[in-house]
């Protein structure tokens, strides 16, 4: 075995974190947003240690270096806040500090000639530190090793060697020569607040027509952005917007047989009209889309379009790169299918192909291609089907230019297949929030979530085109309710699909069935948006206790609180700065009052046992007074099966504007 590098370099470093798969995928965070770095730091013997987290924009030459602090035994930490958008570097640095190992041991040292000893070891030190110092102190530690060596009462160098001014001089210039730095230097990819909190609307344009007119246009779409911000949405998502293939075209309710009036799925990419790079004819132009983004970056709503990597038989592709697609044995294109499911309308692409940097570098350039158009915001259709690789470099290379891109992850897949996707650099990622509905599934997962807080941002959403789950089909309006207070209070990031949720749509195709009856997804629909019963205001009131409240926009602090009823969850969400505690309790009963004590945490709060505090229900707009640590609810699903509660202490006896309980 061959001698190490160095022998001297004695501090040894291990459990660097917060790291993601040993080093290999970024842990992620938004700009402004601290991430706080520990590290298992330890030496032989009793030598004192010192540790610096080292940190730098990826390409900088150069460590920012911020000294750690010891946590607890042999447990270092230190916090930073990447300054940019896009990828920093960070490491930990450790080595033995020789001053602090001699000022130790001369504090402990009582005999004259052991200190008069340890005076002249110590000059020697702090000699050798004035030659690394430059500028004042290095003339203040060239006096200080004379003082430790002048003629001056023994007592008075020994105050002088042990005082606070020495002992910052000294760590501003350490001894890092035998330093040990951990490898491998480890990733953290800093996007926009975006990626961490907002709110979705998915929108069919084609669905926006104005009557007598039949099919939507991305005109008619930009005049329903002012109903969308009104809502107080922060993201409106297209399903693609491109040409739709002929050939094999399904009809209504995904039937096989498409009558000449039905318009197709838009996931079936590509026509004569052109491909991923093109609008279909009916939505309008170019231009007129981009006239659409600017009037929703004028109402403050960022717009998100689809990349689904998929192509219609009539897709340019097919004939420009043949070898791009897959051939069935009787030398026909290989269609998309997943028995006994079959999708005629869509061929997928082949990336065993020989050409596939061709094909990585095509699809690359459509995103580019779209950014260029002033998208920044990208719902990426069916990751899970197409190589890992291709999304680590696709994402990285994107980013590496345009580091304000956003990309969502939409695979409903395996854990361990979802997970991968969000290492690989997905800023955000479909769950199974839709499907967990009693109160032990929505715990568990959220806990499990949390444990993941670093590398996948969950983006909640109850319903999709392809998603109408059991509990909306049965549960009436307070499944609804209760699903969209989940998902928004929940979940930093949480969407809608439209029109179709605050409409309370919820007749499925056929009993058993998650898709919907006359999808949007293969006609268009017209939408009353002054329907009775809508859920518009609701959702405007969500949104606007969500921007107001800075706890609801991290999932950082989601702590599950006991109330004593199954049918009642409870859960907590605290900002530091400025200090804003919202409690939270849904009535997952569609049908029936329930009532339960939550357990209060006082202490964790910094509530008086004795004193009254207030609970401002802010969708209501009540506010109660409590005391102690227990409190009482009701939950009526008929009236609001959920309450959002701000937590306040009370500041004036005077104060009387509220429902009295205890």
């Amino acid at each position: 075995m061959d001698l190490p590098q160095d022998g001297r370099r004695r501090a040894f470093i291990e459990q660097v974190r917060p790291v993601v798969d040993c080093g290999r995928s970024a842990v992620k965070r938004v700009l402004g947003e601290e991430l706080t770095v520990e590290a298992d730091v330890i030496a032989e013997g009793h030598e004192r240690i010192a540790c610096a987290l080292l940190h730098a924009p990826t390409g900088s030459e150069s460590w920012i270096t911020v000294p750690m602090t010891p946590l607890r035994e042999d447990v270092w930490a230190a916090t930073f806040v990447p300054g940019a958008l896009g990828r920093h570097r960070y490491t930990v640095a450790a080595w033995l500090d020789a001053f602090a190992t001699w000022r130790h041991k001369l504090a402990r040292r009582t005999q004259r000639d052991d200190i008069m000893l340890a005076l002249r070891e110590g000059a020697t030190l702090v000699r050798d530190a004035a030659g690394r110092a430059r500028g004042p102190a290095q003339g203040a530690l060239l006096a200080f090793a004379a003082a430790l060596q002048s003629d001056a009462p023994l007592e008075e160098r020994r105050q002088a060697a042990l005082s606070a001014a020495l002992r910052e001089l000294m760590a501003s210039v350490p001894d890092r020569s035998c330093e040990t730095v951990y490898a491998p230097t480890l990733e953290v990819v800093v996007e926009r607040t975006l990626a961490r909190f907002g709110a979705w609307y998915e929108l069919f344009p084609r669905s926006t027509a104005e009557p007598p007119a039949r099919h939507g246009t991305l005109a008619t779409a930009a005049r329903r952005l002012s109903y969308v911000a009104a809502m107080g949405f922060d993201v409106v998502y297209l399903p693609p917007i491109h040409p739709i293939g002929v050939a094999h075209r399904k009809g209504r309710n995904n039937s096989l047989e498409a009558q000449p009036t039905d318009p197709g799925s838009p996931w079936a990419i590509g026509g004569p009209g052109g491909g991923h790079r093109s609008i279909h004819e009916e939505l309008g132009t170019l231009e007129d889309f981009l006239r659409f983004r600017r009037e929703a970056e004028r109402l403050g709503i960022e717009v998100a379009i689809d990349i689904a990597f998929q192509c219609s038989p009539d897709h340019p592709y097919v004939t420009e790169h043949p070898q791009w697609f897959a051939r069935r044995p009787d030398g026909s294109v290989q269609y998309a299918e997943n028995p006994p499911k079959k999708y005629e309308d869509i061929y997928p692409l082949d990336f065993a192909t020989a050409e596939w940097r061709d094909l990585w570098n095509e699809l690359r350039d459509v995103v580019l291609f779209w950014v260029g158009q002033g998208v920044k915001v990208f719902r990426v259709d069916n990751p899970h089907t197409k190589p890992f690789e291709l999304w680590r470099w696709l994402i990285t290379n994107v980013q590496s230019r345009h580091p304000d891109t956003i990309f969502l992850s939409e695979a409903f897949s395996r854990p361990r297949v979802m997970h991968r996707l969000a290492k690989l650099g997905f800023s955000q990622s479909y769950t199974y929030f839709t499907w967990r509905t009693t109160k032990q599934e929505l715990t568990d997962y959220f806990t499990e979530l949390a444990r993941q807080r670093d590398w996948f941002r969950p983006n909640l959403w109850p319903n999709t085109p392809d998603i109408l789950p059991e509990h909306l089909q049965s549960g009436g309006r307070p499944a609804f309710m209760a699903r969209a207070a989940l998902a928004a209070t929940l979940g930093a990031s949480y969407g809608i699909y439209g029109a179709a949720f605050e409409l309370l749509e919820n007749t499925p195709r056929e009993a058993g069935s998650e898709e919907y009856l006359d999808s949007e997804k293969y006609e268009i629909k017209s939408w009353d948006l002054e329907q009775e019963g809508s859920l518009k205001d609701y959702l405007r009131r969500l949104n606007a206790i969500r921007r107001e409240n800075a706890s609801l926009q991290s999932d950082e602090t989601l702590t599950f609180r006991r109330i004593d009823n199954d049918q009642l969850l409870c859960y907590s969400k605290v900002s530091r700065d400025p200090k804003n505690v919202v409690l939270v309790v849904v009535n997952l009963d569609t049908q029936h009052e329930q009532s339960g004590f939550i357990d209060v945490p006082l202490d964790e709060w910094s509530l008086e046992a004795t004193s009254r505090y207030f609970a401002h229900e802010l969708l209501s707009g009540r506010r109660h007074e409590w005391q102690g640590p227990r409190a009482f609810v009701t939950l009526s699903p008929a009236e609001c099966p959920a309450c959002i509660f701000r937590i306040e202490e009370r500041r004036s006896s005077s104060e009387r504007d509220f429902d009295y309980f205890v």
